[in-house]
């Protein structure tokens, strides 16, 4: 879940790609030698193995252990089905923008953020997806706001609230209005930095009773007054997606924003923290095809691959990111589909990130947000 809008500080896109390849070290015990390479052209689509195939289909992914994640449960079983060879490059945005343009893309399939494939439809950069075509995709049932006119989610995560179960005498908070009272919760907060990700405004907004459906276009002027509210007892804007975790452990603050997946590792070796999905915000990734792709019917196959309920529900359960297509919730272990962001309770107790106002709006929300942080 590789997240950059627009103008989106550098830091940001690091740490985003970092959140990606290790979330809460879920995904740790895939073995290192289901990763490709990011170091070949992608060029060379002739393949010896003698499948069903002779090509090799090139897919750009964000590496790590989401990329193993990718390798495990799409990639190898697709292979394995159509005898199509998957190679993996993970270059970023900049880089895949400027090949396309060159007219020499290496990848014929890219995964990434909804967020940036707004960015690459503005230039020009990807191909309008054939959804008659993906014949999957019509009984998917994949959210309207995830089917554009270049991608189709793939799956969610999200930022939540995070605390301490030790705190605040056993009582739980159950919303970000419970987050803002330090007088019913006292004790210390953190909240992400802009070199991490988006300002939070939303959360803001939802603590000062604004409802899930009406917060878009965002009030820009009325988040910044709740933030002063909660301001002198923020003791971190933290600015990396692990930073979270190290500050609940260490008793500095008792609850924190963080990124869902984060405190799994922590919270599976008896560390005293939970989840609070009220109020969630959430953020997709999606599949779509460059312009000038060298293996056009290979990469609509596979797309149509990943949209199959049973390969969204083995990605999920090796990997924390949710499931875009509803029916893979039916073959996931229960457990594993309660802590998921788009399991049908999390749906409706959360919101997904417009991602169009961001792109529109976040150069002066971040010039705001820079100005609050330090005055």
């Amino acid at each position: 879940m590789p997240n950059r809008l627009a103008a989106q500080p550098r830091g940001a896109r690091i740490d985003r790609r970092a959140f990606l390849r290790g979330v809460g070290g879920a995904a740790a015990g895939i073995a290192a030698a289901g990763t490709l390479s990011a170091c070949g052209t992608g060029t060379s689509r002739s393949v010896g193995s003698g499948g069903k195939s002779s090509k090799t289909l090139v897919v750009r992914n964000s590496g790590g252990s989401y990329g193993d994640a990718n390798q495990q449960a799409i990639y190898e079983p697709f292979t394995k089905e159509t005898g199509i060879q998957v190679k993996v490059v993970n270059i970023e945005y900049a880089q895949m923008l400027a090949q396309i343009k060159q007219g020499r893309p290496e990848f014929d399939v890219i995964d990434d953020s909804m967020a940036d494939f707004v960015l690459f439809q503005q230039e020009g950069g990807t191909q309008a997806l054939d959804y008659d075509r993906l014949k999957n995709f019509k009984k998917a049932g994949v959210a309207k706001n995830l089917v554009t006119p270049n991608a189709v989610g793939k799956n969610y995560w999200a930022s939540v609230m995070a605390y301490r179960t030790d705190a605040f005498g056993g009582k739980k908070p159950s919303s970000w209005a419970d987050f803002w009272d330090t007088k019913a919760f006292p004790g210390n907060r953190a909240l992400q930095a802009l070199d991490a990700d988006l300002p939070e405004l939303e959360f803001a907004l939802l603590a000062d009773g604004v409802p899930l459906d009406k917060l878009y276009p965002l009030d820009v002027d009325r988040a910044f007054k709740v933030l002063d509210e909660i301001k002198s007892h923020v003791r971190k804007f933290w600015d990396t997606g692990a930073l979270p975790g190290v500050l609940l452990g260490r008793k500095e603050v008792d609850a924190s924003s963080v990124w869902h997946g984060r405190l799994d590792a922590l919270i599976k070796g008896g560390a005293p923290l939970a989840y609070q999905w009220n109020g969630a915000r959430r953020q997709s990734n999606g599949l779509g095809i460059p312009k000038g792709a060298a293996n056009l019917d290979a990469a609509y196959r596979l797309i149509d691959f990943s949209l199959r309920p049973e390969v969204q529900a083995a990605y999920a359960e090796i990997y924390p990111m949710a499931p875009s297509v509803p029916a893979a919730y039916k073959k996931l272990k229960p457990a594993t589909a309660a802590n998921l962001g788009s399991s049908p309770e999390h749906l409706k107790s959360g919101f997904d990130l417009d991602v169009e106002w961001w792109i529109k709006n976040q150069d002066a929300v971040s010039k705001r947000w820079q100005e609050w942080t330090h005055a």
